[in-house]
């Protein structure tokens, strides 16, 4: 069912937006729930599912999900629903239970709508880059035409009301895809996280909430919406993401001037790896296209394309692996395909 996304050319991953070579990509999500229904984790199954049929018969009333397909995930196979989870379509508690459930995704893949997840609405809107307002822009609109056809729950003094506390109000939840090395590399990034939670924001990892930071990716979002405009919320971690990347600026110019050839060392360590390695489980190649990525990025790596880099980092995840070879492949199967594919794409 999703196997075009693998030579999906329009999709968000092939794509390059403003400073993407340290902000991976920005992200947006609303959580909505109906004034009518208990929430999901409290409503029946049959409740859930008039949900579902009633979004599946009106989606495609809203201008921008015309081109998108609606799906219920009792009818997502277990691997495919592993891919949308390595493509930042959907979360892992998406997938703890299925029925009642259902997933709306755009064409392009910027847009994904979670059915009865946390709330009865999670609505995404993700592309790359540093493109915070553009994707408010778009969210605001799905927000609106979906308020035309479903009555959300919505309190006067607080806002809108949702499953999780730290999301009553705008239920806005912002968020950045940030590829760090430098500072991991200078050990300025624990400096950095105690920053953060200072100020109420939260580093997660590459696939989200509860996930590791693979490859020096770090996931940027704010804690809580409540007391603060949708715009204020947007400004606030344009400013945190800013700092960041600044710091990574910074750290990337001390490796240069202080570091250079140990740094050197490590790129073309890493790019031989990456090459020539028969079996390479994720963890190691994600951290050897981190500092190949960087050394692109700082001209140690000429003639090599950061897209290539990019595309890597999603195809070789081990559900994509297996939509690949179309059929389910044991660990050491995986490890064998993904560095075949490395040293294809890198020779």
């Amino acid at each position: 069912m999703f196997d075009d996304f693998l030579s999906n050319k329009n999709s968000w991953h092939n794509t390059e937006g403003p400073l993407s070579r340290i902000i991976f990509s920005s992200r947006l999500r609303l959580a909505r729930n109906l004034a009518d229904v208990p929430f999901p984790w409290k409503a029946t199954t049959a409740q859930k599912e008039a949900i579902c049929k009633k979004i599946e018969e009106n989606y495609r009333k809203i201008p921008i999900l015309k081109d998108s397909f609606f799906v219920r995930m009792e009818d997502v196979a277990e691997l495919d629903r592993e891919f949308l989870l390595e493509r930042h379509l959907l979360s892992r508690e998406f997938l703890t239970s299925l029925k009642g459930k259902a997933l709306i995704v755009s064409s392009d893949e910027r847009i994904s709508i979670m059915i009865n997840e946390e709330d009865h609405f999670r609505i995404q809107f993700i592309t790359a880059g540093f493109e915070l307002k553009k994707c408010w822009q778009i969210l605001n609109e799905i927000d609106t035409q979906l308020s035309k056809i479903f009555s959300f729950a919505f309190d006067q003094q607080i806002g809108y009301l949702t499953a999780c506390p730290t999301n009553v109000g705008t239920a806005l939840r912002t968020s950045c895809m940030l590829h760090i090395p430098a500072l991991v590399l200078t050990k300025r990034i624990n400096k950095m996280l105690e920053f953060m939670a200072k100020i109420s924001f939260t580093a997660r990892g590459f696939f989200g909430e509860g996930t590791q930071a693979l490859g020096n990716f770090f996931q940027i979002s704010n804690q809580g919406s409540l007391g603060f405009s949708e715009e204020e919320l947007i400004e606030n971690i344009s400013s945190v993401v800013n700092q960041i990347k600044d710091q990574e600026l910074e750290a990337r110019d001390i490796l240069l001037k202080k570091h250079r050839i140990s740094l050197e060392d490590n790129v073309w360590r890493a790019f031989g790896m990456l090459r020539h390695a028969r079996l390479m489980n994720s963890k190691e190649a994600l951290a050897h296209l981190s500092m190949l990525s960087l050394g692109i990025d700082l001209d140690i790596i000429k003639n090599l394309e950061r897209q290539t880099i990019n595309e890597l980092f999603t195809i070789i995840q081990p559900a994509h692996l297996q939509k690949i070879e179309n059929k389910i492949l044991k660990e050491e199967e995986r490890d064998y395909i993904r560095a075949k594919i490395l040293r294809e794409k890198l020779s």
